[in-house]
């Protein structure tokens, strides 16, 4: 058994993690994942100002704290922190062992970076242009005594899956071996999200104050117990557990470059506080081709949000949207207006009686988006509704990015490990690859008869999980038992998802039931436009979309509640 903790969920997240995982207790390997879809551009931003960068910079700070440590308890460190410039850092990080006075053994994944050769392989012009490789290359950097193995942009799981395949010299076909490491990888690739952070039923958690990050103790068959440090904040529950498990996911089949794994084999088991035995996890052959994560700058943007006080409210907005729209002689190419009724009427306070009306300017020309949109709203100022005031003063656009996913066959793909002692290797891809289609959408299946029933909101009884994925969203939603799961697989369907998400109804849902976990999980496409950067809901990363649907109402049988 080997315990692999983490120590980051994001680029961001808790500095003081390192030391807190290194001091808590025992480890033998510490990871962190820094990189998203949206860190990716923020990151590719920064190369442009320089190609020295292209890294998570804290990362750095982090190690100049706990570098020393590390070495002494025989912590190895695994981190995707390399992002853009896994070699910058690397040497980054062999200046800062120098400083300090230690000898750590540096070694770095690269090749996912396939900017230089997008065109030639069919990607288009990106800023940023990723593959997302496995955990074989972080696998050979252990076996050579790497202290130290920082990476491009690996998939999140792989930074458990490595450090596993090193320890029990695992082979590529060892398929459900792999599996079960990719689901260790995916309950602790978040953090604190596995230890009752982002949680349904966060007030049933003694703790909360300053949650301890998660820990997998991975076997040699691939079976893992998930648990943290004693005496820090959080819980790790079945619960905990599960939430994490539909974080992001879409089908039962969650594909990979070294396994696809099949979430719907997920057995969970409460071995004792804080601690969740995951057992019976199968894997199938990867695909062929890797997912690469492409970054377009897509052109400017500008925000100005107007506040409109008590009564008549829709027409003080309406009035405003017409009079900017009149003002604007040059006007962007989307010019997105969104009124948010936050007021309440007979309010006792003043911001409890406003509203807020955000517009929002898109144009490939940064001077239509500027001083030329952000002046004129200003412009009404004394011209307009009765109490006119923004949040902000006038400002000039700025740039945006879009996330879009690519495919690439692996064996185009050269996947390589500079190891501690300088020499580079080329890992092959996977020889078990195969393609594997999609689990088709599932029904739900005809209503039981409940007897009574009570409308209540859907988070009485469930739990729910969402993220984004490109412009599609996810939501995971799960039950504590047996007759619960069979109540929920009848009653959520499709159109009792858009019943309660009306902003859903005209878009595509497919949905997977995983008995195993009591829970269904939706896929939402195009909820979230062309994603993170481009999209301008007021929850662009659909992080709260499932909070919302435990919110909205439906007829829960009595029985149930009874339990």
């Amino acid at each position: 058994m080997i315990r692999i903790g983490n120590c980051s969920g994001f680029y961001g997240d808790r500095i003081s993690a390192v030391a807190e995982m290194l001091d808590g207790g025992e480890l033998d390997y510490l990871t962190g994942d820094y990189l998203a879809e949206l860190t990716m551009l923020i990151l590719g931003r920064d190369r442009m100002k320089s190609p020295d960068l292209g890294y998570a910079k804290t990362f750095l700070r982090q190690m100049e704290n706990s570098m020393g440590a590390a070495l002494d308890k025989g912590v190895k460190i695994v981190v995707n922190a390399g992002g853009l410039n896994p070699a910058g850092l690397a040497q980054a990080l062999r200046d800062l062992s120098g400083k300090l006075g230690v000898e750590a053994r540096i070694a770095h994944v690269d090749g996912d970076d396939l900017i230089d050769r997008a065109a030639e392989l069919g990607l288009g012009a990106p800023l940023t242009a990723n593959a997302y490789l496995g955990g074989f290359g972080i696998a050979r950097a252990l076996d050579a005594g790497a202290d130290i193995v920082v990476t491009g942009r690996v998939t999140d799981a792989s930074l458990v899956v490595g450090p596993a395949t090193s320890h029990f010299g695992w082979q590529p076909t060892d398929l459900d071996r792999l599996a079960g490491s990719v689901v260790a990888g995916h309950i602790i690739e978040c953090g604190a999200q596995a230890t009752g952070g982002n949680y349904s039923f966060f007030e049933e958690i003694a703790d909360m104050t300053r949650l301890g990050f998660p820990i997998a103790e991975i076997a040699a068959d691939g079976s893992s117990v998930i648990t943290k440090h004693p005496g820090t904040g959080g819980a790790v529950t079945v619960g905990t557990v599960t939430a994490q498990l539909l974080y992001e996911i879409q089908g039962p089949r969650y594909f990979g470059p070294d396994v696809t794994t099949r979430i719907d084999s997920i057995r969970l088991a409460q071995q004792g506080a804080d601690r969740v035995e995951i057992t019976g996890v199968r894997g199938e052959a990867p695909p062929p081709d890797l997912k690469v994560s492409l970054n377009h700058l897509a052109g400017f943007r500008n925000e100005m949000t107007m506040v409109f006080t008590g009564l008549d409210i829709e027409a003080k907005a309406a009035l405003a949207q017409r009079q900017l729209e009149a003002l604007l002689t040059d006007r962007p190419a989307d010019l997105i207006f969104r009124l948010v009724r936050t007021d309440q009427p007979d309010a006792p306070t003043q911001e409890q009686a406003s509203a807020l009306l955000h517009c929002v300017a898109k144009d490939t020309d940064p001077n239509k988006v500027g001083r030329q949109f952000s002046s004129a709203v200003v412009e009404l100022a004394l011209a307009s509704y009765p109490g006119f005031t923004m949040t902000a003063p006038p400002g000039n656009g700025a740039p945006f990015g879009v996330f879009e996913p690519g495919y690439v066959a692996a064996d185009k793909v050269e996947h390589r490990v500079t190891l501690p002692d300088g020499s580079v290797e080329i890992i092959p891809p996977s020889p078990a690859r195969a393609t594997l289609d999609e689990i088709a959408d599932s029904a739900s299946p005809a209503p039981d008869d409940w007897g009574p029933t009570t409308r209540i909101p859907l988070g009485t009884i469930a739990g729910a999980r969402s993220g984004d994925k490109g412009g599609n969203a996810n939501i995971g939603v799960w039950v504590t038992s047996d007759g619960r799961y069979r109540w929920l697989e009848q009653a959520l369907t499709d159109d009792e998802i858009r019943r309660m998400l009306p902003e859903t109804k005209d878009l595509t849902i497919h949905r997977y039931p995983l008995p195993n976990l009591r829970a269904i999980n939706f896929v939402i496409e195009g909820i979230l436009g062309r994603g993170v950067a481009d999209n301008v809901r007021f929850d662009p990363q659909a992080k709260g979309l499932g909070e919302w649907l435990r919110s909205r109402h439906i007829d829960v049988p009595d029985s149930l509640l009874a339990q």
